[in-house]
């Protein structure tokens, strides 16, 4: 039975003379045309059905509505496979799928800039809020997206306000259209400007230094110390060890308290953002202060009951637990239906604690539940002797889906 066939056509940065070969015969052939109005507005149209629009969901009942044999385009910006609409539709039922690539802003920018592009890294904040101050420290070369409320004035105000005011930026207004504008200045000079959000930035600093992952465990002096509980040093090494963050990752702390365990993940993730869960007014106060000593752009405090906010948040790679107030199950549960392959992390001190998540993780045999207990001793000095004194024995409980 025949299919219908969807054609994925990377439209490139909207000059019609820019469009490849390829995509202009997928173009030609499809009876169906799905997409933003600026794309659908560049190219004859005639004998065409037309439909702006760029919800997957439209776009799938339209799919779903064509008769078989039909060939259905949607045009997307750029190319297909840099931040494009056409991820979401890669995989659709009944339809047979074909990608055409187009020139990106990042490729076509950068040769107007007549500037290699390969050792740039990318950031995009056009629907999304990926971390730049990061990456700018670390990457002499840095493209950024731009949309929405991250204009380019408000991209440079943020250089401005973290001391980097003074790198040169190129800002792209329009690119590939006849009212084209290249704009080359200091990032301090544009925090007021005004561009389309058709805007993409090239930043960059000859200064940048890659950033090594420090070795996790840090000292417990590095950190503003209170009353409130903090992950020791030893746990928090193990901890971090099995939780395993990858540069880029999305992590939650859950019941952050002093932030020690926040901070370390931040550090090793300077390219993902850390979430840190708390609802005690005093914890929140020195979150506040930890993410100021270390200068830590990508860790975003939470404040309230954890249960109750992780809905609204981004689907995390992995997560560390450090409390959950009773609430074990209702965290998990939002966790996992955000991300079923999330590693997690989990300490405790109470018999109680642990009984509760090897009854979670018993129900959830989807999930394989390692468990280490880690039982440390601290030397102290009497008189000329060395004593040890115990910490309270830890468990550290890892969960990961089975393979």
């Amino acid at each position: 039975m025949a299919k219908v066939k969807l054609n994925l056509i990377g439209m490139g940065p909207g000059n019609p003379d820019l469009l490849t070969g390829a995509a202009r015969a997928a173009l030609a052939e499809s009876t169906i045309l799905l997409g933003d109005r600026r794309l659908l507005s560049a190219f004859p149209m005639e004998g065409k059905d037309v439909r702006p629009t760029t919800k997957p969901s439209d776009i799938r009942a339209v799919i779903e509505a064509a008769a078989p044999g039909t060939v259905v385009a949607v045009l997307v910006s750029g190319d297909v496979g840099f931040y494009s609409l056409a991820k979401s539709l890669t995989h659709v039922e009944n339809c047979e799928v074909h990608r055409y690539a187009g020139i990106s802003s990042l490729v076509y920018f950068a040769a107007a800039l007549e500037i290699p592009w390969e050792d740039a890294c990318i950031v995009s904040r056009h629907g999304r809020n990926q971390p730049l101050i990061p990456a700018v420290r670390q990457h002499k070369k840095v493209f950024c997206l731009t949309g929405g409320k991250h204009t380019v004035a408000s991209v440079c105000a943020e250089l401005t306000a973290q001391g980097l005011g003074d790198l040169d930026v190129a800002v792209g207004e329009r690119l590939s259209y006849d009212n084209e504008r290249i704009v080359r200045a200091k990032a301090g000079e544009l925090t007021d400007a005004s561009f389309s959000t058709l805007s993409s930035l090239f930043i960059f600093n000859p200064q940048a230094e890659t950033i090594h992952t420090p070795v996790h465990g840090l000292a417990d002096g590095a950190f503003v110390r209170s009353h409130v509980p903090m992950t020791r040093q030893e746990v928090r090494a193990v901890a971090i060890a099995k939780l395993r963050p990858q540069v880029g990752d999305t992590m939650y702390d859950v019941g952050a308290g002093t932030g020690s365990c926040s901070v370390e993940l931040a550090l090793q993730a300077p390219l993902g953002q850390v979430y840190a869960l708390e609802e005690k007014d005093t914890a929140l106060e020195l979150l506040a202060s930890q993410k100021e000593r270390f200068n830590l752009p990508n860790m975003t405090i939470v404040a309230g009951n954890a249960a109750a906010t992780i809905p609204a948040l981004p689907a995390p790679d992995c997560v560390f637990i450090g409390g959950t107030k009773g609430e074990l199950p209702a965290i998990l549960d939002g966790i996992y239906a955000k991300n079923k392959a999330c590693r997690v992390v989990l300490t405790a001190i109470a018999l109680e604690t642990v009984s509760a998540i090897v009854t979670y993780y018993a129900a959830h045999t989807a999930y394989d539940l390692d468990i280490v207990q880690l039982a440390a001793a601290r030397g102290r000095h009497v008189g000329t002797y060395h004593m040890l004194t115990a910490e309270n024995p830890i468990f550290i409980l890892t969960a990961s889906l089975k393979e």
